[in-house]
């Protein structure tokens, strides 16, 4: 059976976007951004909500992104290799290759995705992943905390949930990101 795999930057106070709805804060460096891109080679499919599904599409639509430096051209090369499902009630076409449109998450159906999967599953955005978690669903967190506090805005785990976490690896970076990778026990 495939992992299904929750990865997300945050803020030191725990919010992957500002007030604002801004991230500008959270951008990797290159040293950050080659190990994440390490731990994307595994991902098979990507299962997204639609304003992060929104805010991807353009390591496919946009070659500039991609032409910055070897690791984000790395990085654009695999995501457009990978399937892409967007779960959205309003989406209604979409802008890059091998994605498909889901109305509705159905734990039920990801379930199935992960036990016929022969590549891992990554989930984005945080209200689809808290779904994802409240399910039972996510096998691990990939946490990459940035060197910030902001103070509001959109937390990366939902109020409420609770779940028992192993601590299976860990990376400090030199731009003052860390990496934490926790298992989801039970």
């Amino acid at each position: 059976m495939a992992r299904l795999v929750y990865s997300f930057i945050a803020s030191l106070d725990g919010y992957v976007e500002d007030a604002d709805g801004r991230f500008e804060w959270a951008a990797p460096g290159e040293q950050a951004h080659a190990f994440a891109n390490e731990l994307e080679r595994p991902v098979g499919t990507h299962l997204l909500g639609r304003r992060m599904y929104e805010t991807m599409a353009v390591w496919e639509t946009d070659p500039e992104l991609a032409a910055h430096s070897p690791v984000t051209a790395e990085f654009a090369e695999l995501w457009q290799a990978s399937e892409k499902i967007v779960y959205s009630g309003t989406l209604t076409e979409v802008s890059t290759r091998r994605t498909r449109i889901e109305p509705r998450f159905e734990p039920e159906q990801v379930r199935a995705l992960k036990e016929a999967a022969t590549a891992d599953l990554a989930i984005g955005g945080a209200e689809l992943a808290g779904q994802a978690l409240a399910a039972g669903l996510v096998d691990e967190c990939h946490a990459f905390v940035a060197p910030a506090v902001v103070g509001a805005g959109k937390r990366a785990l939902p109020d409420g949930l609770r779940l028992d976490l192993e601590l299976s690896d860990q990376r400090r970076f030199e731009d003052g990101m860390v990496y934490l990778r926790y298992t989801v026990r039970g």
